[in-house]
C-alpha cells in the first residue's frame, strides 16, 4: 500500500498529474486546489489513499494527512464517492470541515461541486453523529496527548482538546463541538484551548 509519494512533476492534467519518483512516473489524481498549486518539474510530495479495484489501481494525493483522512471519512456516507469527496474538499478544507460538521451546516456542504439539497443534508448529520476521520494524524494527536505535541495539529489540537475538556464535564461530545466551533469564531487561528474552553462555556450556557 502506497502512503505517500515524493518526486518531481512531470505533467499536469485537469484532474491528474505525473510525477516521477525514481524513473517511475505514477498517476495522480487531486482536486483542483492540489493540483493547482504544481508546477512543472518542481518537487512535490502527496499523502496517498489507494483505491484498489477489479480493472484499476487509483491514486488520490493530497497535501497534507488531514486532507486524506478527511477524504476516506467523507466516503463513508452513502451517496459520497471520489468525485464528490474531492469536491468538497476543494470547498471546505479541514478546518472548515470541522465547523460545518459540528454546526451541522447544511449550506456549507451544499456549495461543494456535486452536492444537491438532499446529500448536505445528510453529510451534516451523519458526520455530526460519527467519530472523527482517522489516519496517521489521529496517532500524531495521540502522542500529542502524551506529551509529544506536534506542531501540525495547530488550532484544530486546541479546539480538540476543548471539546474534550467540555465532554469531561458532563456535555454531551455534539454539543460540546458546536459550542467550540461557535466559540472559535471570535478568536485568531491560533488561540489557544484554555480561551476556547471558557469561551464555549459561555456558548452552551447561553
Amino acid at each position: 500500500m502506497i502512503g505517500s509519494l515524493q518526486g518531481v512533476v512531470a505533467a499536469i492534467g485537469e484532474e491528474t498529474a505525473l510525477i516521477e519518483v525514481g524513473g517511475v512516473g505514477y498517476v495522480v489524481q487531486g482536486g483542483a486546489r492540489t493540483l493547482g498549486r504544481l508546477a512543472m518539474g518542481a518537487p512535490a510530495r502527496f499523502y496517498i489513499e489507494t483505491h484498489v479495484r477489479e480493472d484499476a489501481i487509483r491514486l488520490f494525493g493530497f497535501d497534507s494527512e488531514e486532507e486524506r483522512a478527511w477524504f476516506a471519512h467523507l466516503q463513508t456516507i452513502p451517496g459520497v464517492g471520489a468525485k464528490v469527496a474531492l469536491g468538497i474538499l476543494d470547498a471546505m478544507p479541514p478546518a472548515m470541515l470541522v465547523d460545518a460538521v459540528a454546526l451541522q451546516d447544511k449550506a456549507a456542504f451544499a456549495r461543494a461541486n456535486g452536492v444537491g439539497p438532499k446529500l448536505a443534508a445528510r453529510l451534516a448529520q451523519e458526520l455530526a453523529a460519527k467519530q472523527g476521520p482517522k489516519g496517521f494524524l489521529s496517532l500524531a494527536a495521540a502522542q500529542g496527548a502524551r506529551g509529544a505535541a506536534p506542531a501540525a495539529l495547530g488550532s484544530n489540537g486546541a479546539r480538540a482538546e476543548a471539546v474534550s475538556a467540555l465532554v469531561n464535564l458532563g456535555i454531551d461530545s455534539s454539543s460540546a463541538a458546536r459550542a467550540v466551533s461557535a466559540a472559535a469564531k471570535n478568536f485568531a487561528a491560533d488561540a489557544p484551548a484554555p480561551e476556547l474552553i471558557r469561551a464555549a462555556l459561555k456558548e452552551v450556557s447561553r
